[in-house]
């Protein structure tokens, strides 16, 4: 026997829009797409794996370099007032 779960699910308004589309364009329902997604999704957990810590990565960039050296409270304080 086969069991569906109805659900709500927050979905942005353009995906939505090129979700109903793709349903009228196959002569499908919209949540027939949808697990389908899911099912794909779901086969190759290793693709979408989260990091063994559980955080995603944080964002690097290259900012040029120190300023200033933080330990020294008064070349610390001597930056913040030239940038005012």
């Amino acid at each position: 026997m086969v069991f569906h779960m109805k659900t709500t699910l927050n979905i942005d308004d353009s995906v939505m829009q090129r979700l109903r589309e793709e349903a009228a364009r196959r002569g499908t329902t919209m949540s027939a797409l949808v697990e389908a997604g899911l099912r794909r999704v779901l086969a190759e957990p290793a693709r979408f794996a989260v990091p063994s810590d559980g955080l995603p990565p944080l964002p690097t960039w290259r900012s040029g370099g120190f300023q200033v050296d933080i330990a020294d409270r008064d070349a610390l304080y001597r930056a913040m007032e030239e940038e005012g």
